[in-house]
């Protein structure tokens, strides 16, 4: 069991590995590369185009709440942290500078 505590310290750990606020894109390219897939076949796996992909990774794309859930839902990782991202990419896209925390209801 991962408690809060062990979330917040490898979050930070992540953070502080990659020189910043984890996107999610980036947990997407991680994941992807960890799992040793090609970006046509994790686009097909997400049901998406590679070049959208492409641009998802690269963070030209901020991806909404609903599709970071179901992203979350393929691949076996938790959508409270996929959604959290996705809203987070949202608001720093948007210039708000708020961190979003998440709940589950």
């Amino acid at each position: 069991m991962i408690t809060k505590k062990k979330k917040s310290s490898t979050m930070k750990f992540l953070e502080k590995h990659i020189g910043g606020p984890l996107k999610l894109g980036m947990l997407i390219e991680s994941i992807r590369l960890s799992d040793e897939i090609s970006q046509i076949e994790f686009a097909k796996k997400l049901h998406i185009s590679p070049s959208h992909l492409c641009d998802i990774e690269k963070g030209r794309k901020v991806i909404s709440p609903k599709r970071a859930a179901t992203f979350a839902k393929i691949l076996g990782y938790s959508e409270q942290q996929f959604v959290r991202l996705s809203l987070q990419g949202i608001l720093d896209e948007a210039g708000i500078r708020l961190k979003v925390n998440l709940e589950a209801a």
